[in-house]
């Protein structure tokens, strides 16, 4: 019985993102149904149906928006969680097919119900087969039985449980190639493996001697130092530096190198020209042993100095994309404020005035007070000498001739 998946795009009708995906999504669609895949393509608007979808296991997609790697996601996902592989026919097919896949190889036991449960959380992002051991070539050979096997770079690698620890996290570490192009969607999920991303920042359009020299030497230390670097490190090259300058808050020129830590956004600059595979190895060494200077992280001053980078460069990406929009959205509030500040200042200055004026007509009053005690105070002196008899004027009258 063919198992019916559904395969649904939840977009908003604002967002540009969804605008960008929608003719990836129905070509996705079309391919799906001349393929007969048991996939069933549709979309839905989260904002008016955020519940409305129901069903016994649904897988998040996280990987690059191009129409073959939804595809391949769809087809995965749609398929048994393991699958068998009957014969060596077959496993040449999928080992020309897939880049990267695992295998478990054995019977009954303990791992294999740890294979089963890892790779119900990882299927998402990386086929899981099982084979007997006679339907493996017979280049393969293995230490002992059951086992656990990826496949990829041009050879194969066997999980050991007492160097690599806990299967799931060995997958999710070896789930990656070697060497891979790195973009914003890759990072985001190699900040999962705990790994360390040494990057050559280069221009992909560029074939001068410089460009073509720092990505050479970046594959070749993944593919020769693997047994050194691959638990701790994983390689690359970005193409254009514009993603990796608004992560660092930098302004890197390329080409050049920068290792970054995507569990606590440190990053690495070396500290001299890289000429060769040594100088590389060096580097990485020197950042193993701690003497290398890192930058970044996620301390307080970097979260601030983060938000500040992040508020510029969406005020500066709004007045770029459409200059109208970022004079509505940031002129209007500026003009508002500025009328609530103006309405501030002005009832300050009025209420200023208004007790002024009333300091001033309160010390009118006084003074016209004081005056008033002044007159009262005269005619009180001229009372008191009418009240005087004639002998006592006389006598006073002689007294001031004497005093003149």
């Amino acid at each position: 019985i063919q198992r019916t998946a559904l395969e649904v795009c939840f977009y908003a009708p604002w967002c540009g993102h969804c605008k960008k995906l929608e003719p990836v999504w129905n070509e996705v669609g079309i391919e799906m149904k001349n393929m007969g895949s048991p996939v069933r393509v549709g979309k839905m608007d989260a904002t008016s149906f955020s519940s409305n979808l129901k069903g016994d296991l649904a897988y998040n997609y996280r990987g690059p928006r191009t129409k073959d790697d939804i595809i391949e996601f769809a087809n995965r996902v749609a398929g048994p969680l393991i699958r068998p592989l009957p014969s060596q026919h077959m496993f040449e097919h999928v080992r020309k097919r897939h880049r990267v896949f695992f295998v478990y190889v054995g019977g009954e036991s303990p791992l294999k119900e740890k294979y089963i449960e890892v790779a119900s959380e990882l299927i998402v992002y990386t086929y899981f087969f099982s084979a007997s051991e006679d339907m493996l070539p017979e280049y393969l050979t293995l230490p002992e039985l059951p086992a656990v096997v990826v496949f990829k770079d041009g050879t194969y690698f066997v999980y050991d449980e007492y160097e690599d620890g806990d299967l799931s996290s060995w997958i999710n570490r070896e789930r990656f190639q070697g060497y891979l192009t790195v973009d914003g969607f890759t990072l985001y999920e190699l900040g999962d493996t705990g790994k360390l991303v040494a990057i050559a920042v280069i221009d992909d359009k560029n074939s001068s001697v410089e460009h073509t020299r720092l990505k050479s030497i970046i594959q070749e230390v993944a593919r020769d130092y693997r047994d050194h670097f691959h638990r701790d490190f994983q390689f690359g090259h970005m193409d254009g530096n514009d993603y990796i300058n608004s992560l660092l808050m930098d302004d890197l020129t390329i080409p050049t190198i920068v290792v970054l830590n995507t569990s606590n956004q440190q990053y690495f600059l070396p500290d001299r020209h890289i000429e060769n595979t040594e100088d590389m190895v060096q580097f990485i060494n020197n950042i193993l042993d701690g003497t290398a200077e890192a930058q970044g992280g996620d301390g307080v001053l970097q979260r601030i100095k983060r938000i500040v980078y992040d508020a510029k460069s969406t005020v500066v990406s709004v007045f770029k994309s459409s200059p109208l929009l970022g004079c509505f959205l940031f002129g209007l509030p500026l003009g508002v404020i500025s009328i609530m500040c103006y309405g501030i200042c002005t009832a300050d200055t009025d209420g200023g005035v208004d007790e002024h004026e009333a300091v001033k007509k309160e010390n009118s009053d006084r003074e016209l007070t004081d005056d008033g005690s002044e007159e009262e105070k005269e005619e009180e002196k001229n009372g008191k000498y009418a009240e005087l008899s004639d002998g006592e004027l006389k006598q006073k009258d002689l007294l001031e001739k004497k005093k003149d």
